[in-house]
């Protein structure tokens, strides 16, 4: 049963971190009449422009957690980040607190170091070879281990933040770097990982409901940087590859537990299907799927997370979205062409309303559903082409 917000019997989402994907989780949660409180560490942040109320706080004091938690009493707390006092949410979970999908998983997949050990070590899923290092030198010695090429990354970042291609032990220093300035938390410790070549790189978004397991097609993407700049819908895969794709899906997302959307990433080699990273919500990716199915990754989460039973998911039309992206700083800027972009075909456009721009940061999407995949990318590219970031 849900009452009215504000009411002694309204159903409370309190969601942790509160960007753009959040902001489309509040709206999915609104529609169903639930209360809504957006929890980021700035200001203004997207979902807070749309939730009922609203907090800034450090989220990884785990103090300053706890207190906002505990004064609103959240039926569902909803991680939409990883840098997250996960340690709280464990300890808030055994008080009662539902935490989605688990607090274990959110703490699993605060960093990359548990969830990869989980994937390879516990479940047997095919990865990458990998190594752990905590200072330059360490870096070095697991370099030349798993040689190069290979990528380096912080063990807690997020949309590839601090990730690069080591392609000499010359560039070690480098990488070593860009890790510790763009990583999360206060951790100084970096995953690095084999080159896979690999054909393409996909997000399969995998649902656990009271329905059972289900998923989306597979979704396309291409990243920058770690940071992904296209996605679409659907990814052309064979029989052989979903099977293999949705049994690493199943068996990863089985072992994390709970309900709700994972976003669990995975490269199509020319020899299997191999893991890479999963996230416990909705995907910077799945964001094509505004366009394409019926129910968005969104509202498959909030209906996951309400226990609401989701029966199947249909694909409606091929779909691709493309990011727009800043390359200033600055706390005084507009978006131009908007308006010609509309002219496109079949086109929506995303503006996520961030308080500032900073150096590659995503302030809007475009999307474009059409007959085809190939029509929706050319669509979307020249949508994005027609806009700007304009700073005064």
């Amino acid at each position: 049963m849900v009452g009215a917000p504000y009411s002694e019997y309204s159903k409370k989402m309190m969601l942790l971190g509160s960007g753009e994907l959040g902001k489309e989780v509040i709206i999915e949660a609104q529609r169903l009449g639930i209360e809504t409180i957006a929890v980021d560490r700035y200001e203004n942040a997207p979902a807070m422009q749309v939730a009922h109320r609203s907090y800034s706080i450090d989220m990884l004091d785990g103090a300053e957690l706890r207190k906002v938690i505990e004064t609103e009493k959240p039926d569902f707390i909803v991680p939409e980040i990883e840098a997250i006092a996960t340690e709280t949410l464990i300890q808030l979970e055994k008080e009662g607190y539902r935490v989605v999908p688990t607090a274990t998983a959110a703490n699993l997949t605060m960093d990359r170091e548990g969830i990869r050990r989980l994937a390879s070590e516990t479940l047997g899923l095919p990865t990458a070879n990998y190594e752990f290092a905590n200072t330059l030198e360490e870096l070095k010695a697991a370099v030349q281990k798993i040689g190069t090429p290979c990528v380096i990354k912080p063990v807690m970042s997020s949309s590839g933040k601090g990730q690069t291609v080591c392609r000499t032990l010359d560039d070690v220093e480098n990488s070593w770097n860009e890790a510790m300035a763009s990583g999360r938390g206060k951790k100084t410790r970096v995953i690095v990982e084999e080159f896979i070549h690999f054909d393409s790189e996909i997000t399969l978004l995998t649902v656990r409901s009271v329905s059972g397991t289900t998923y989306c097609a597979p979704i396309g993407h291409i990243q920058k940087d770690g940071d992904y700049i296209e996605s679409w819908q659907p990814h052309f895969m064979s029989e052989a590859q979903i099977a293999e794709a949705e049994d690493i899906a199943k068996k990863i997302t089985d072992s994390l537990g709970g309900y709700g959307l994972f976003g669990v990433e995975l490269f199509l080699a020319p020899d299997r299907v191999y893991f890479s990273e999963v996230s416990p919500r909705p995907h910077d990716t799945g964001m094509v799927t505004l366009v394409t199915q019926d129910l968005s990754e969104f509202a498959l989460h909030v209906r996951a997370i309400l226990g609401y039973p989701i029966p199947e998911i249909k694909l409606l039309s091929p779909g691709a979205s493309r990011t727009l992206k800043a390359w200033e700083e600055s706390k005084t800027y507009q978006i131009t062409g908007i308006e010609e972009s509309y002219s496109i075909p079949n086109t929506q456009v995303r503006v996520f309303g961030k308080p500032e721009t900073k150096v590659g940061r995503r302030m809007a999407v475009a999307l474009n559903a059409a007959e085809t995949v190939e029509l929706a990318r050319e669509r979307a590219e020249e949508a994005v082409a027609k806009m700007k970031v304009i700073y005064n």
